[in-house]
Order: C-alpha cells, then sequence, then structure tokens
C-alpha cells in the first residue's frame, strides 16, 4: 500500500507558525493533485489546502486562508503546508492526501481520496 509520509507537526502556543511537509514515495505523484487534511476527536475529516500539481491552481478552506500556504517541490516528491499565526482551534491531526485525475469540484471531499499518510499533530496552546 502506497503511504504517503508527514513531519512537522508539534505543540506551539497561538500566533507562532509551523511547516508540515509530506514526502510522496515515488515521482508518479508530481502530476496527482495534493491536498491536506485535518481532524480532531469526534469531527469528520476536514478538508484544508491543495495543490493541483505542479504549477497548478491551490485551495483553502475559508478558516486558513490567509494564514496558511500550500506548496510543492516535485523535484522531491513533496508537499508542504506553511501555518502561520496558529489559532488553539488549528489544533487537529494533520494528514496529506493525494489522488490521482482529481477534479477540482472534489478537492475536499475526503472519501475521493486513494493515498493518505499517517497524520501529524499540531497543537496550539492558548
Amino acid at each position: 500500500q502506497v503511504q504517503l509520509v508527514e513531519s512537522g507537526g508539534g505543540l506551539v502556543q497561538a500566533g507562532d507558525s509551523l511547516r508540515l511537509s509530506c514526502a510522496a514515495p515515488t515521482s508518479k505523484f508530481s502530476s496527482y493533485p495534493m491536498s491536506w487534511f485535518r481532524q480532531t476527536p469526534g469531527k469528520e475529516r476536514e478538508f484544508v489546502a491543495a495543490h493541483m500539481r505542479s504549477g497548478g491552481d491551490t485551495y483553502y478552506a475559508d478558516s486558513v486562508k490567509g494564514r496558511f500556504t500550500i506548496s510543492r517541490d516535485n523535484a522531491l516528491n513533496m508537499v508542504a503546508l506553511q501555518m502561520n499565526d496558529l489559532k488553539p482551534e488549528d489544533t487537529a491531526v494533520y494528514y496529506c492526501a493525494a489522488r490521482a485525475l482529481l477534479s477540482s469540484h472534489r478537492i475536499s471531499d475526503p472519501t475521493v481520496y486513494y493515498y493518505w499518510g499517517q497524520g501529524t499533530q499540531v497543537t496550539v496552546s492558548s
């Protein structure tokens, strides 16, 4: 089972920044839309951001727009999520996801993704 690998989570204070990284196992992911989701206990997985592919469009949840930036480095088979001005409500497990041939109108639906990482915990204290 192909799996993505997230890293970069941790415990920070409100207003701090964190950078999450997601490593893909092969270069074929350079053509896949890749996204970040997050989840807290008892809640459904929530869309955070998506990068359609190299040079492609990016999309953000309203709750993170202006604070988070998604980027990708296809030479390294990686996608990153730069999170600035973190808030306690950003506390969650963050997951990286990918799928080939994903249209933009479905990017926020976690059920359509084929590939997932194991998640990385982000905790923001007030």
